[in-house]
């Protein structure tokens, strides 16, 4: 069965089917060969992509991918977009938690994370594929729940992610061989950070950008785990104008005319009105959890946060082995029917406990 009819088939909510219906009656014909074209050109692939610039040269090639694993899937899609600028970066056992005393062992702690680049794909491309080594090397060393310890840990990560591309910029050495800015122009690239670290008693969330998680708990109820960075929220507007800068409506709203997210990684022609430090949330696991999402404004910008959770819990609910993967497909679906204009990306994991999978 092809992805595109597990999508079809997987649109057993009544939302998703009522957005289909109406998409339909919505320039059909034209709807159609978009979504058909982006659709043909996923990758199907049965593991998580290794990094490396031939890997990113085929996937971008490809115009997209599905990844399915046992715990967790992706859809990362091209969409209407001329070129791809998103990346994802899934790291499982990518740290250890360490013991909570001498007869326990470490436990593993995975990494997901989201990164929706602008100008240039190659910042997002390089938080893909350093992201995790240095927030693994900025984890705390004792088991804590301290929102201020994590908070620390996070910032430290993300500041020295901002500090590499930045650098690079300057040196005119971008990390991406799919690079199409001029030297000059490096400093004008940026991309959004949505950041998870899982283990078994908690999620940790770290968020620079518009960018978004949800976790979907006890029946498919949303929980937002991170607040979008958008140029008008109240507090990111004061921040913004007490640095000296302006918030200007050009199309919405942007920084200086600009932006339309007021943090980012990169973007130093931009700062400090727009910076890279995160927000970062820590929830601790319940056993109502059922999965997590995580997802450019590619699909936030169409899809609810509800509706991405009745998605993602209707697809779990069917009790195939890959579920994951059904969901991050339908979802990227869905938003292409609703006519996301953006790139779309979207990672699903499954947080159940074992014995409930």
């Amino acid at each position: 069965m092809s992805m595109a009819q597990v999508c079809c088939d997987s649109a057993t909510s009544a939302v998703v089917v009522g957005a289909e219906a109406e998409a339909r009656a919505r320039a059909r014909a034209g709807r159609r060969r978009r979504a058909g074209d982006s659709a043909s050109r996923w990758k199907i692939a049965s593991k998580a992509p290794e990094g490396g610039e031939e890997a990113t040269r085929k996937r971008r090639a490809a115009g997209g991918e599905v990844v399915a694993a046992k715990r967790h899937g992706f859809a990362s899609v091209v969409g209407r977009r001329r070129e791809m600028e998103d990346a994802v970066s899934v790291r499982e056992a990518f740290a250890a938690a360490p013991a909570a005393d001498d007869n326990q062992s470490a436990q593993p702690r995975d990494f997901y994370g989201v990164f929706d680049g602008h100008g240039c794909s190659h910042v997002a491309d390089a938080c893909r594929d350093r992201m995790h080594e240095l927030v693994a090397s900025d984890l705390p060393t004792t088991t804590t729940s301290d929102p201020s310890t994590w908070a620390a840990a996070m910032e430290r990560s993300f500041a020295r992610m901002d500090a590499e591309v930045t650098t690079a910029a300057a040196r005119g050495a971008t990390a991406s061989p799919s690079c199409r800015c001029e030297a000059n122009k490096c400093d004008h690239v940026g991309s959004t950070a949505v950041v998870a670290v899982v283990d078994a008693h908690r999620i940790i969330l770290a968020n620079c950008g518009d960018s978004r998680a949800v976790l979907c708990r006890d029946g498919g109820k949303p929980v937002p785990l991170s607040s979008d960075h958008k140029p008008d929220r109240p507090d990111e507007l004061a921040r913004i104008e007490a640095a000296g800068g302006r918030v200007i409506f050009w199309e919405g709203a942007r920084v200086l005319g600009v932006l339309a997210m007021s943090r980012a990684i990169g973007d130093g022609y931009l700062k400090p009105f727009v910076n890279a430090i995160p927000e970062v949330t820590v929830t601790e696991r319940s056993d109502g959890d059922e999965c997590l999402i995580l997802a450019s404004d590619g699909l936030w910008d169409v899809v609810s946060n509800e509706t991405a959770c009745e998605v993602a819990t209707a697809c779990l609910r069917r009790g195939r082995e890959r579920w994951c993967a059904e969901a991050a497909a339908m979802l990227t679906k869905l938003a292409l029917t609703k006519n996301s204009s953006d790139n779309i990306s979207v990672v699903v994991v499954d947080l159940r406990r074992r014995s409930q999978s």
